[in-house]
């Protein structure tokens, strides 16, 4: 078992540390909620009513409505400025008489295992309660709730059972038990009878679920028969998983971020990528060679001109190609370049030729 509390026990001048178990727990056989079609899971999503939005779980905080309608938002800050001041000792108040603790107030129950260094004040507490035929009433805090309970002792073993409190008790109001009802006497003999006829030492391992003895048999011979499928798989949702927690493509989220810099600073989103981007990059060569096919022909008619341009380039190059490096805004400029100036050499083409016939 594991601990769900750590405190002590003080009555008096008495201090027992002491851990807490959980000493019940239900038996039951686990089922999902399942589409009838294809065996896909039903999921439940926490949803804001008023923007249809997935709300996550760090998003929700805890809502008072007041009877005029207005609601008050509580935080986890607020519940921690709240005092409990029992949240790390369960206090005894009182020492009553077992019976006239009505069994309608018990609620769960959880055994108390003493420290090693406490076994004989422990021991010492359990001696006194089972001497004396009484229930130590206390105060407790657990997972941050105040409740009352009591201290008896269970074999060997101090439990504590939490209690409600009396106002969470509601009355039984019936009328039809106000009325005058008659039963003759040979009626209350008979009951009587029937009550000696079943009378015997309560046992309640002679007990079982019949219902869930009877659900795993079902389950059990589905499974035998081969009457299963395999789990069905969602498509993964983008952005979220089933817990509500976001899903990442650490590539794809990588290489966002590089295209966003390089567009931040001016430079083709393609550049430098490696796999994803490749496809795009195999695109703008072939729009490249494509442009430069159609500027040949401007090149050849305007040969002169194109040559002493592309002299001046040449002198220039080394500039450029230093510029680029520096600059992205140059690397661009520097790309530009050619077809500009085969667009300026096919501009000025047609007067050449012009100015060739009126020589001629």
């Amino acid at each position: 078992m594991r601990a769900i509390w750590k405190g002590a026990v003080a009555f008096g001048l008495v201090n027992v540390p002491v851990r807490l178990y959980a000493a019940t727990g239900e038996h039951e056989v686990r089922l999902h909620q399942v589409h009838r079609e294809d065996g896909g899971r039903i999921r439940y999503r926490k949803v804001c009513s008023l923007d249809g939005e997935q709300v996550e779980w760090a998003d929700i905080a805890k809502g008072y409505e007041t009877e005029d309608g207005e609601l008050v938002v509580l935080t986890d800050e607020d519940f921690d400025q709240l005092p409990l001041s029992t949240e790390r000792e369960i206090e005894v108040l009182e020492f009553v008489p077992a019976e006239q603790v009505d069994p309608i107030l018990l609620q769960k129950t959880y055994y108390l295992e003493p420290d090693r260094t406490a076994a004989k004040p422990y021991a010492l507490l359990r001696g006194a309660l089972e001497q004396t035929d009484r229930v130590a009433v206390v105060k407790v805090a657990i997972r941050q709730r105040e409740s009352m309970a009591v201290l008896r002792v269970r074999d060997k073993v101090i439990v504590l059972q939490t209690l409600l409190w009396p106002d969470e008790v509601r009355e039984a109001d019936f009328p039809v038990l106000d009325d005058d009802v008659s039963v003759r006497p040979q009626e209350l003999t008979m009951a009587s009878s029937l009550v000696e006829s079943l009378a015997a030492d309560f046992d309640p391992s002679q007990y079982e679920d019949a219902y869930v003895t009877a659900l795993e048999e079902l389950i059990a011979a589905k499974v035998s028969s081969g009457d299963t499928q395999a789990p069905a798989s969602p498509p993964e949702e983008e952005g979220a998983s089933e817990g509500g927690a976001e899903v990442v493509d650490l590539l794809a989220a990588l290489q966002r971020s590089v295209d966003k810099a390089r567009a931040a600073r001016g430079e083709d989103a393609d550049e430098g990528s490696a796999g994803a981007g490749s496809g795009a990059g195999r695109s703008a060569r072939r729009t490249a060679s494509t442009g430069r096919g159609a500027t040949g022909a401007a090149k050849d008619r305007g040969s002169t001109a194109a040559s002493s341009t592309t002299k001046g380039a040449a002198k220039d190059a080394p500039a450029k190609k230093s510029a680029a490096k520096a600059s992205p805004a140059a690397k661009a400029a520097a790309k530009k370049a050619p077809a500009k100036k085969a667009a300026d050499a096919e501009d000025a083409a047609p007067a050449r030729r012009k100015a060739r016939s009126k020589a001629s």
